[in-house]
Formats: structure tokens, C-alpha cells, sequence
């Protein structure tokens, strides 16, 4: 089954683009819970981080770099990075992403 988010990868469906490399696509959410609110998404469909390989490692180094550039390409200084690991943490599309929020002050614990 295809999300929502493999639909952005093949272009089937619009998304506001932000970042775009062979490993990964970083896009603005469309429901954002900060002012600046990005999912960085891997181009291999993995459905969350408990489902990585050995070999997805530095996949999931490179998602971090993504976000480290985005930030520095939407200029913030403090932001928080999230990603969820199933439905009783809140994961709703299961492919896995890494939310960049920031341009506000984020309490904590989060939630």
C-alpha cells in the first residue's frame, strides 16, 4: 500500500519541496505545529525507525544531515527534531520521517 508520502516521492501528489537528493525529500507539512514545520522523508520506504537495517545506518545519518540543512537554509538557530516510532507515539503515516520544527520556543517535555 502506498502513503501519502511515497505519492510526494513519485510526484503523484503536490507538496512544497524544500530539499530534494538520490536518498531523501525534505517538505513542508501541511498541518504544521510550528512556523517552521519539515518532514524529512527517506526515498526507501522503511515504515519507522524499529523496522531499520544494519544497512539503512547511515541512511538515517544522512536524514539527519538533511535536517541540519534545511535548518541552516531556513535560518534556525534552536529547533527540536522528532520522529515517531509507532501508532502509541503518535506515528500516523507510516513511512518514516523526521519532523524539523522550530522558529518558535518549544517547552518540554514535549508531550
Amino acid at each position: 500500500m502506498s502513503t501519502i508520502f511515497q505519492k510526494i516521492i513519485d510526484k503523484e501528489i503536490p507538496a512544497d519541496i524544500v530539499y530534494e537528493d538520490e536518498r531523501a525529500l525534505a517538505f513542508r507539512d501541511i498541518q504544521p505545529q510550528a512556523p517552521t514545520h519539515v518532514l524529512i522523508i527517506p526515498r526507501k520506504p522503511i515504515v519507522k525507525v524499529a523496522d531499520m537495517g544494519k544497512e539503512d545506518r547511515e541512511l538515517l545519518g544522512h536524514l539527519l544531515w538533511v535536517a541540519a540543512e534545511v535548518a541552516r537554509q531556513e535560518e534556525l538557530e534552536d529547533y527540536r527534531l522528532v520522529t515517531n516510532n509507532g501508532e502509541g507515539a503518535g506515528q500516523s503515516v507510516f513511512h518514516l520521517h523526521v519532523h524539523l520544527l522550530g522558529g518558535r520556543e518549544l517547552g518540554w517535555p514535549p508531550g
